[in-house]
């Protein structure tokens, strides 16, 4: 049996292997089917009936059993994660493992659809070196993402020295799949 880290590498390396087999679609196709549609189920559950105190109940004691460290914002019409510390891509980083072009975009490639099911759409940001951020609101809420720190302050990761310099244009919303207007 492997631990729970060294899970971190065989799953960047299944991305790559898959990519090398049938493409970037054969990866989504997996995070969606094998990780949303699968493994997550209990996320789908609580988010998909409880919406925003779903997400408290999901990603309290997930992030906290990962060793994230993070700040939430939890208000009546948006769930926002700062994610300073992500636990799998700093084991990643510090191993100098590198399988896959984008690790990190396995997040939204499972989460990006559980929220879209749930009737939410995502504004999300990372930067490859275990740094993102994400904004949950309701479909029908055309509130933009937030301009850096007025909804997460001081702890908002944007404002971390380095952020714009690691920074590679990876900002994606997550709407309706028939939406023709979502970023990605």
């Amino acid at each position: 049996m492997i631990g729970c880290y060294d899970f971190c590498g065989h799953y960047e390396w299944t991305f790559g292997w898959l990519e090398q087999l049938g493409g970037h679609e054969l990866v989504r196709a997996y995070w969606d089917e094998a990780i949303h549609q699968d493994s997550q189920t209990h996320a789908s559950g609580l988010i998909g009936s409880k919406g925003f105190e779903g997400m408290k109940e999901y990603w309290g004691p997930t992030l906290a059993d990962e060793g994230a460290v993070y700040e939430r914002t939890v208000m009546d019409d948006v769930f926002r994660i700062d994610m300073h510390e992500c636990p799998s891509k700093g084991f990643l980083i510090r191993n100098g493992l590198h399988q896959y072009t984008d690790y990190c975009d396995h997040c939204m490639g499972w989460i990006g659809p559980l929220m879209r099911q749930a009737g939410f759409v995502v504004d999300h940001e990372h930067n490859h070196c275990g740094q993102c951020w994400w904004e949950m609101r309701r479909k029908a809420d055309s509130t933009p993402a937030s301009a850096p720190g007025t909804l997460g302050g001081d702890k908002d990761v944007r404002l971390r020295p380095g952020w714009k310099s690691a920074h590679t244009d990876h900002y994606e919303r997550a709407t309706d799949p028939d939406d023709k207007t979502a970023v990605s």
